[in-house]
């Protein structure tokens, strides 16, 4: 029989019931996580509630803090639970901030969170740059690129959409890597021996059209946040410009500023 636990607490004055099937061959963590998703998807959880510590949730299911915390971390990543040191945990948004102080490709970023994620390739090809690309590329005339546009998802949702434009004399037979199993970062820096240095991102938004929503599975007309990124080597050599559509109900900027002086 399983068990479950029931928080009345602050949480809407409601009963909320969490149970553990111990005949399951899901692990106890993504138990709790399925369910603490389900209960913030179905409004019984909302922004802004506190909720249910570690170790109540721990003595009431009658197991060991580690399960608990694993799924507290993975709620963490996802936006899901805010949790900030000596205090309740507070439902999230849903919405995971991007910190652009730190270089990491997608997949490395999803990973550090605890996520998976994964790629599908929508297209590649080798093409004229637009003034756009062939700018921030500083490519000269002639100089071709391809243009590879992926979708991105995480846990197997659709988060991103992809569009990377790179330098065809730099990489020349990229077109063989396998950039569904391959990170791109990793590509550059392991096959093409391109060790990366920094980058420069503009922020923006915009609202999803109708293969952009189609793509993420979204409402047309849904915020995107978008990202323009200009990807620079060790030698200060840019060697990807690119253009990220992320789902708006998913994603925020992180940045951090400094005043100097």
């Amino acid at each position: 029989m399983p068990n479950s636990v029931e928080a009345i607490d602050s949480i809407s004055k409601e009963e909320l019931s969490l149970a553990l099937d111990s005949n399951s061959f899901v692990p106890y963590y993504e138990q709790l996580v399925d369910q603490v998703r389900s209960l913030i998807k179905a409004r019984r959880l909302k922004e802004g509630q506190t909720f249910c510590s570690e170790g109540h949730i721990a003595r009431a299911l009658g197991i060991s803090k580690m399960p608990v915390r694993q799924a507290f971390q993975k709620l963490r990543s996802e936006g899901l639970l805010v949790i900030a040191k000596g205090k309740r945990p507070v439902i999230g948004s849903g919405r995971v901030p991007w910190n652009f102080q730190q270089l990491r490709g997608f997949s490395e970023e999803m990973r550090r969170r605890g996520l998976v994620p994964s790629a599908h390739m929508l297209s590649m090809d080798i093409v004229e740059p637009e003034i756009e690309v062939a700018q921030a590329l500083k490519l000269t005339p002639g100089e071709r690129v391809y243009r590879v546009r992926r979708l991105r998802s995480v846990n197997g949702e659709p988060v991103a959409m992809v569009t990377s434009n790179l330098p065809a004399r730099i990489f020349a037979g990229i077109d063989k890597c396998d950039l569904e199993k391959q990170s791109l970062y990793q590509v550059f820096e392991q096959v093409y021996k391109r060790k990366l240095k920094w980058a420069e991102e503009v922020i923006g938004a915009m609202n999803a059209g109708e293969e952009e929503a189609r793509s993420l599975e979204a409402q047309p007309g849904s915020p995107l946040l978008v990202i323009k990124e200009t990807t620079y080597d060790i030698q200060d050599v840019p060697i990807e410009y690119s253009v990220s559509f992320l789902r708006g109900d998913r994603y925020t900027a992180s940045v951090i500023s400094v005043r100097k002086g």
